[in-house]
């Protein structure tokens, strides 16, 4: 697998890390059906955004992308998204792309000029089995690639593979001059370096597909290599309608969300819709989240240590319909229920092995209680009450199952002059701070 990963030029926002979710959790199903994965998510590490930012704030170029390599890192590893098996950076591969470009050169698909290195697009249109436009959709004829500041481009829709160096911008040498890479090129050299000239899945967000992975398409076929057999897109987090980014100034970053909820809800949350559909942000889909992984929760820690059991078959049908999440949700909350009307009516056993499966569910999809631990934030305050309520919890529990309705409305009064307002719905019991 493949993942166009984060070009570090700013704070991470939930937009960017539901691409991280969504195919941490896509590995997740593939190692849990058997598999070996050897996955690859890139940092485009130079890049005119990037040099244009440093600049604005006075800072070198590969100081201020390092910063916020790091911020992604964070937001990745916070997360709980499984690290690659590799990370390279485009600034660390000049020489596959020198060998990428000189290939596309002698095949008659890219031509120097001025120092910079184009992909002839209206060449590669007219070879045979050329398919440029087949992943987009797009008509050539509408294409402009808008790299329009250099002079001898054959045509608009013709893209850089190499831009020759301006003054004072950071340059790499080549054979045919000094400049950096063309952000197409990158991921192709990138790509086919760690995983071969054929590989299987080629992941990335939605705003990718033309024109960055549609060039990439064409470079590598191109270039003789049969690049990608599946291609896998995320859908965008939209606030009212209008996708996130950082020009409609309606940016959430990781660290303000997770002064909302935590880092396990946030996952929760990202990871819960279908990978291809809009996630329309609001507070109240995300309090809504976290309350459904708080019902989980409760119900595995209500349970005890159990250990992994086995997943339902509609949970296995569920994923293997292109990851179809919320259907997988819908047969975790399921077994919560099941298992906490067998804890009211006192089958541990049974209440045993649906815990053990909720778990295994849950783990595909990277939020097993257990393994994220029982938390409300980093205080160790917060840890403690989290203990004290659910063992009141508990006593409240019992007490309605014998039909003891005194004690329970005692527990519940009890926590609520302490603020605490507990929530009872047909998944179990949760609560909340009011």
């Amino acid at each position: 697998m493949y993942l166009c990963g984060a070009t570090p030029q700013a704070q991470p926002h939930i937009g960017h890390v539901r691409s991280g979710v969504a195919f941490d959790i896509l590995r997740r199903w593939l190692l849990a059906k058997g598999l070996d994965v050897a996955f690859v998510r890139n940092v485009t590490d130079i890049d005119d955004k990037i040099l244009t930012k440093a600049v604005e704030h006075g800072r070198p170029w590969w100081e201020w992308v390092s910063t916020y390599e790091r911020e992604f890192t964070w937001a990745y590893n916070t997360l709980g998204v499984l690290p690659p098996s590799v990370e390279p950076r485009a600034t660390g591969h000049v020489t596959q792309m020198v060998e990428y470009m000189q290939r596309l050169i002698d095949n008659g698909f890219a031509y120097e000029v001025n120092g910079s290195v184009y992909f002839d697009v209206a060449a590669w249109v007219a070879a045979e089995g050329s398919d440029y436009g087949s992943l987009s959709g797009n008509r050539v004829e509408d294409m402009e690639q808008g790299e329009t500041d250099n002079f001898g481009k054959r045509g608009p829709q013709d893209f850089a593979l190499w831009k020759a160096a301006k003054p004072g911008e950071p340059s790499w040498p080549t054979p045919w001059g000094e400049g950096r890479p063309g952000w197409h090129l990158e991921c192709s050299a990138m790509a086919t370096y760690y995983l071969g000239a054929e590989f299987d899945i080629h992941c990335g967000g939605l705003d990718l597909q033309f024109p960055h992975h549609e060039n990439e398409i064409a470079q590598a076929h191109a270039a003789g290599d049969g690049f990608a057999r599946y291609w896998m897109h995320n859908h965008w987090v939209t606030m009212a309608g209008e996708k996130m980014s950082k020009s409609l100034g309606n940016v959430l970053s990781v660290p303000n969300m997770l002064e909302k909820v935590r880092p396990v809800e946030l996952r929760y949350y990202l990871g819960s819709a279908h990978y291809r559909s809009v996630l329309e942000y609001s507070e109240g889909a995300l309090t809504e989240a976290a309350a459904g992984y708080r019902r989980i929760e409760a119900f595995v820690d209500r349970v005890g240590e159990v250990e992994v059991g086995e997943r339902t078959a509609g949970f296995d049908a569920a994923m293997d319909e292109d990851l179809a999440v919320p259907k997988a949700l819908a047969e975790i909350h399921n077994a919560v229920r099941e298992g906490n009307s067998a804890l009211a009516t006192g089958d541990v056993d049974k209440a045993r092995e649906l815990a053990g499966s909720v778990r295994a569910m849950t783990g595909v999809l990277g939020f097993d209680p257990v393994e994220w631990g029982t938390q409300t934030d980093d205080s160790a305050a917060h840890d403690a009450l989290e203990v004290l309520v659910h063992a009141e919890l508990e006593r409240r529990a019992t007490a309605r199952a014998e039909k003891d309705w005194a004690v329970a409305d005692e527990v519940r009064d009890r926590l609520a002059a302490a603020g605490i307002e507990v929530v009872d719905t047909a998944d179990g019991v949760s609560w909340k701070l009011q």
